[in-house]
């Protein structure tokens, strides 16, 4: 038995497509998302074998959604598609798609193929967009952040949080993630940074650098991250007083 999940921002179409996926007896657990960010919350907390996914949403479509999952949590996706996508849902490695309306035998097709495709333990890389806006979590709202407007990330032991010149804002999306799908560098096993933002490196210890912020702010630099960074910020490799531990 699998598990499964339905994203889609229209209600009937995911009740449809839900009640369908039940009828088939094939899924332990079918459970349905109206949008991205709901999708993102349920993965975290329990991964799907399948996601049915729909392509047009707003805000954040389908193929965004993807680049916000990690890859360890990744499941077998089947895209739900207007004709329009159906193209580019090969084109982003989908193992299936599905035209609106689902019909019945169509969907008995798919189901096959997923099993199929698991059964000889394959997995799927889907490379989707950069992160442009960060999906943030508030109290009874959901807030999307321009990358743009980062400063840097942090991650702490209450959650990842996106720090901006108008706060700091939780999101679901991962540290790994976001170093991933945006340019935002790594500079600390806690911290990202955008690198435009930085107004001074200095080493106030021996094995300490430290970032001084245009806003301020003070962030750690590790000698496992310095180096990337240096070539980021355009630091020659061979200023080694810069460097902890040196």
């Amino acid at each position: 038995m699998m598990r499964a999940m339905v994203v889609d921002d229209e209600f009937y179409a995911r009740q449809s497509l839900e009640a369908m996926l039940v009828a088939t007896k094939e899924f332990e657990t079918v459970s349905v998302c109206a949008n991205a960010v709901e999708a993102l919350q349920s993965i975290k907390a329990e991964p799907p074998d399948v996601l049915f996914l729909d392509v047009q949403m707003p805000k954040i479509n389908g193929f965004q959604l993807l680049s916000m999952i990690d890859r360890e949590r990744m499941p077998t996706v089947v895209f739900v598609t207007a004709n329009d996508f159906a193209l580019q849902a090969f084109d982003e490695n989908a193992v299936d798609y599905l035209l609106k309306p689902v019909l019945r035998p169509r969907l008995t097709m798919a189901i096959e193929k997923v099993k199929r495709f698991l059964q000889v333990g394959q997995t799927r890389v889907y490379d989707g967009p950069a992160i442009e806006r960060i999906p943030c979590t508030g109290p009874n709202c959901i807030r999307l952040v321009d990358v743009k407007d980062v400063e840097h990330v942090r991650c702490s032991p209450a959650g990842v949080y996106v720090v901006t010149p108008k706060g700091e804002f939780l999101t679901d999306l991962t540290m790994q993630v976001l170093e991933n799908k945006t340019d935002l560098a790594r500079c600390h096993r806690q911290y990202l940074v955008d690198v435009r933002q930085i107004e001074e490196v200095h080493r106030p210890e021996p094995r300490t650098v430290v970032l001084r912020m245009k806003s301020g702010h003070e962030l750690p630099a590790s000698r496992r991250y310095f180096v990337t960074l240096k070539q980021r910020l355009g630091i020659r490799q061979d200023a080694k007083y810069l460097d902890p531990l040196s």
